[in-house]
């Protein structure tokens, strides 16, 4: 069965669940966003019969595939490149937080620099995408509930992020975590050897693959489903690599005017450029 790249697209004012095909977004009719079609125990089905005039290509506006999951759960020190560099020690279980559906933004839209916050940092990541109701699963079956895989960019305000021992208020800010730009179904995607890659400014400085983890999509799915119910639609951030600016000698951190990109082999990239905060 071939992989599906499934998006949220922006139309006028509304948005349409779609299919990517070579030839545009083949409109999902009856599903305004990934995340609700994900709803539908048939999802796949429904997705691949969807035939009507695909949107092109040109000025097509994406956003985040799933903008309203029931839960965004975060995991931290989970790549030992990332884990050496911060002078940690490799954990026995995943370090989670969580972020909120207010968090998200799309794949390509601008991101607001925080006036209060001078110590911004990139964080490439590969994204779980939920697709049905998980509770206690184990690891060796955990496959059967991911939908697929999207990227991330977990915008971290490193001296809020380091004000206390709990890291939720470094990582929760509005509108500060690109997701995207599409969903590539669990179908034919490894997500054990995949390559991630940071640039700002067009310079390196994320490149790590996927293999690097420490605890693997169907490791993170098994855990947390043990202690919460995993919804269709609900996201899992699995961590960042090595190559953080906080981690640098000396710190590299964003500003406005920088363009931070994340690309994810099989799964495309996130452009988001750093704008100056609003009045």
């Amino acid at each position: 069965m071939a992989v599906m790249k499934l998006a949220t697209v922006r139309i006028a004012h509304t948005t349409t669940a779609a299919r990517r095909e070579d030839r545009g977004f083949v409109p999902i009719d009856g599903y305004t966003t990934v995340g609700e079609l994900l709803a539908r125990e048939d999802w796949r089905e429904i997705a691949r019969a969807a035939d009507g005039d695909a949107l092109p290509l040109d000025g097509l506006e994406l956003a985040n595939p799933v903008p309203a999951p029931s839960k965004v759960v975060c995991v931290g020190l989970n790549y030992k490149s990332h884990i050496r560099e911060m002078g940690q020690a490799v954990p026995e279980y995943p370090t989670l937080f969580a972020k909120f559906a207010e968090t998200l933004a799309g794949p390509n839209d601008p991101l607001e620099a925080i006036a209060e916050e001078p110590q911004l940092d990139w964080e490439g990541e590969l994204v779980v995408v939920i697709g049905k109701r998980a509770h206690r699963v184990s690891a060796d079956r955990a496959d059967e509930y991911i939908a697929g895989y999207t990227g991330a960019n977990d915008i971290s305000m490193r001296g809020w992020q380091d004000r206390s021992n709990e890291w939720l208020q470094g990582k929760m800010w509005a509108g500060s975590t690109p997701v995207g730009p599409v969903l590539v179904t669990s179908d034919e995607f490894d997500p054990t050897a995949s390559h991630i890659r940071t640039t700002v400014n067009n310079e390196l400085m994320q490149d790590c693959t996927t293999d690097d983890l420490v605890f693997s999509p169907c490791d993170l799915v098994a855990y947390i489903s043990t202690v919460i119910p995993l919804n269709p639609g609900d996201l899992i951030l699995t961590g960042t690599p090595g190559g953080v600016g906080h981690a640098r000698k000396p710190s590299v951190y964003l500003k406005a005017g920088d363009v931070v990109e994340v690309s994810i082999d099989g799964i495309g990239a996130l452009r988001n450029e750093l704008v100056a905060p609003a009045a």
